[in-house]
């Protein structure tokens, strides 16, 4: 990739983006989403050739579900895409004006941040997100994808760019792709070390590309962080709906980033609870418990995750696992499984699990089950991540949920941005002063 070529056509499109209004560029948003609608069959072609190879290639069945695009997902891309449509544009928002004592007028004004990368894997509906946003809040976008979702990126940019080409005042050079070779990582490379060419990037994926990023880039960045989420059952909680949640928040989507990975239990009500929880689970999910969860547990659950009687249990997504009980070593507290696995951690006070809970998560997303106000309100004013939630399921922590439509990521970082990053996030600010004349 000719990095300096691809980010001065990246400039000029930003350029020609700042001068558009708000219903310049929603009509050519508008126009994408006709289109993506109409090229659904030659989009999801594309992705069963990345499916394909990423079976061949032993990707598990639950990460496989983050790169598989259907008809019903090409409607969620899709809706996303015009309820960002129907957003405010934030460029020329003005966040606040005064008047100084010597007659100057002062306004502070959100205008664009430029040229933006974002580094990402599997997910091709990010290709969609990410575009929709950078293009409704006036930045050019570059788009390096991982390789094993490369066809379906491309299918998609190809429809974008030929879409945003057939409407007057369109900028399709506003999206770029980058070429992606199996490991080859130079491209990588050139766009974080891109000083004064990108003005921020942003990771998204697992710990190892985040971490990646964020030590090596010399351009700005906003991260994005793993989720290690956590659900702590506390001792006034309503049992019923902890499984109910838990179940929601482990076994719906397991393989993103809002899912939780480890449930915390209160001691007092661990004895009664647990049980309960492996009835929920129905043996759909690998149990690495502590030593207190492990008495109660293998009263109820086979054990041996080789085990020749234990029962093979299919997935929602896919895949079969055994119905299996282990003692949770200490590399599976703070782990982030991305599967059909969670650890079970009891503690005997709140601040205990407190203190676990910030002490091994990645600032994503926590919850507390409790029918105790003083608890709850506890819990959401100590815990440490983006988002804290109060009888409800981690599973929530998404743009679309929060009535973004799309998002670019979830940051887990203060400054900024933090939480579910929608499209305010990629504007920045200026003051605009107006004088009669004024010397200091």
């Amino acid at each position: 990739m000719d990095i300096k070529k691809t980010t001065d056509s990246l400039r000029s499109a930003s350029q020609k983006l700042a001068l558009q209004n708000a219903s310049e560029k929603n009509a050519a948003l508008a126009t994408v989403a006709e289109a993506l609608d109409k090229n659904r069959a030659s989009i999801i072609a594309a992705n069963k050739v990345d499916i394909d190879a990423a079976r061949a290639n032993g990707m598990s069945e639950s990460i496989i579900d983050r790169l598989l695009l259907n008809d019903k997902r090409i409607d969620g891309i899709i809706e996303s895409l015009r309820l960002v449509i129907g957003q405010t544009d934030p460029v020329g928002e003005e966040v606040a004006g005064w008047k100084t004592p010597n007659g100057m007028t002062i306004r502070q004004v959100r205008v664009p941040l430029g040229v933006v990368a974002i580094i990402y894997e599997n997910r091709p509906n990010v290709t969609v997100d990410a575009f929709s946003l950078a293009y409704k809040s006036g930045n050019a976008i570059l788009l390096r994808g991982s390789s094993s979702s490369y066809k379906s990126n491309v299918e998609i940019v190809r429809v974008i760019r030929e879409a945003l080409a057939g409407v007057e005042g369109g900028v399709p050079e506003a999206i770029e792709l980058v070429e992606v070779r199996d490991h080859d990582h130079s491209d990588v490379d050139q766009i974080l070390n891109a000083v004064g060419m990108i003005d921020v990037c942003l990771p998204r994926g697992g710990k190892k590309l985040i971490q990646n990023v964020v030590q090596n880039a010399r351009v700005p960045v906003i991260e994005t962080g793993s989720g290690v989420c956590h659900l702590y059952v506390d001792e006034f909680a309503n049992l019923e709906m902890a499984c109910t949640i838990a179940e929601n928040a482990k076994i719906q989507r397991p393989s993103v980033c809002n899912a939780i990975e480890c449930i915390v239990v209160h001691n007092k009500v661990a004895a009664d609870f647990l049980p309960k929880l492996e009835a929920k689970f129905a043996g759909r999910v690998k149990l690495h418990a502590d030593e207190r969860a492990f008495d109660i547990l293998k009263k109820v659950v086979s054990t041996g995750s080789t085990s020749e009687t234990a029962p093979v249990v299919e997935c929602p997504q896919g895949g079969r696992i055994e119905t299996t009980l282990l003692p949770a070593t200490d590399a599976d507290f703070g782990n982030e499984y991305l599967d059909y696995e969670c650890c079970i951690k009891v503690v005997d006070s709140i601040e205990e699990a407190i203190s676990y809970i910030n002490s091994h998560n990645t600032k994503h997303s926590e919850s507390i089950i409790s029918e105790s106000r003083a608890n709850t309100r506890l819990f959401q004013s100590m815990i440490d991540a983006s988002c804290v939630y109060v009888n409800a399921s981690t599973r929530f922590t998404d743009g679309g949920e929060f009535g973004f439509g799309a998002e670019l990521g979830i940051s887990t970082q203060k400054l900024h941005a933090r939480g579910p990053m929608g499209i305010k996030v990629l504007t920045t600010t200026k003051y605009l002063i107006d004088g009669e004349g004024q010397v200091r």
